[in-house]
């Protein structure tokens, strides 16, 4: 919950961050009218904060320039922000980004008052989460300079190494930077093929801001463009499997970059793509659903040889004394 004391650090904070906001800016900043934000600059001002307004249609709010606030102190509640999400940032997987972790979590540290440091370290110690770490780790200045072009709206000149090791150069719009299913990919519009294509970070070679921008097309959905790319991938076994379920409990179940899943009659058409027939048996069983195998037939095959070994578990097992 906010209080307005809250709110104008807030505004104090906000202000140090930005050059010039707008009254607009910060009353969609801080979910208050702008007669609200006059009023949290005027506090602000009578604490002897140099807080100048500029008026006219391009006006704003920003501190006169040169002056310089000691570190601000955190709140209970932003401390828990900063840390759980600078220990999410270290799960990511980035180079480097242990070190920086620590380096930020030891300045938070320091200017937190002892029982809220306790509550600090009580969550950094004992907090797991499932988010995996990333399995083919993209240098922080890729990353970086992807995450500019999109943000900037400028092109990026690609050098490109393909699963097969072929290496391409080539121009790309970048609409989004993506990280799913433990990699991170880019997705946008390549002027060498001259259509969408998403692109593994840690293939990318070296990366180039172009001076050409780009328009990226309205409402464009990078998460789900990829998750659904992924799904399709050709591999070496095209998979058909009707789940006896409902669409809503198999969205829950399937993971959104293993598979594609439309209604079908009374159940669901699992499709998927898939390189080790084997490995889909056993996540076609963890669903828990009933299902009919179309294709290919080998999956079948696959299945009886998981149901064999898990028949030959259970028959070795001691029975009760």
């Amino acid at each position: 919950m906010y209080h307005p004391t809250t709110r104008v650090l807030t505004t104090l904070e906000l202000l140090q961050a930005h050059p010039r906001l707008s009254g607009a800016d910060l009353a969609a900043r801080l979910e208050v009218d702008r007669r609200t934000v006059r009023r949290y600059v005027t506090m602000l001002q009578d604490l002897g904060i140099p807080v100048e307004a500029e008026r006219g249609r391009h006006g704003g709010y920003r501190l006169r320039p040169g002056f310089k606030l000691p570190p601000m102190v955190f709140t209970d509640d932003e401390a828990l922000a900063l840390t759980i999400g600078l220990l999410m940032a270290r799960r990511l997987g980035l180079p480097g980004a242990a070190p920086a972790v620590e380096g930020a979590l030891a300045k938070v540290d320091r200017v937190l008052p002892p029982t809220v440091r306790r509550q600090v370290d009580a969550v950094r110690e004992t907090l797991v989460t499932d988010l995996a770490p990333a399995s083919a780790i993209p240098s922080g200045a890729m990353v970086s300079t992807i995450g500019e072009a999109v943000r900037a709206r400028r092109r990026v000149r690609l050098r490109y190494a393909s699963w097969r090791g072929e290496e391409t150069d080539r121009d790309l719009d970048p609409y989004g930077l993506v990280y799913l299913s433990s990699r991170w990919f880019t997705v946008g519009h390549c002027h060498l093929r001259q259509d969408l294509r998403v692109f593994r970070l840690d293939r990318v070679l070296d990366a180039t801001l172009c001076p050409e921008g780009f328009n990226p097309p309205p409402e464009f959905d990078a998460l789900a463009y990829v998750t659904r790319s992924l799904a399709s991938t050709p591999a070496a076994w095209s998979v058909d499997v009707r789940l006896e379920t409902t669409l809503a409990e198999a969205q829950a179940a399937v993971p959104p970059d293993l598979a594609t899943l439309e209604e079908d009659g009374a159940g669901v058409l699992l499709r998927s793509s898939v390189g080790d027939l084997d490995w889909f048996a056993h996540r076609l069983l963890a669903f828990g659903f009933d299902f009919t195998v179309k294709e290919p037939v080998e999956l079948r095959d696959a299945l009886a040889r998981l149901a064999a070994r898990a028949a030959g578990a259970v028959r070795f097992l001691p029975g009760p004394e």
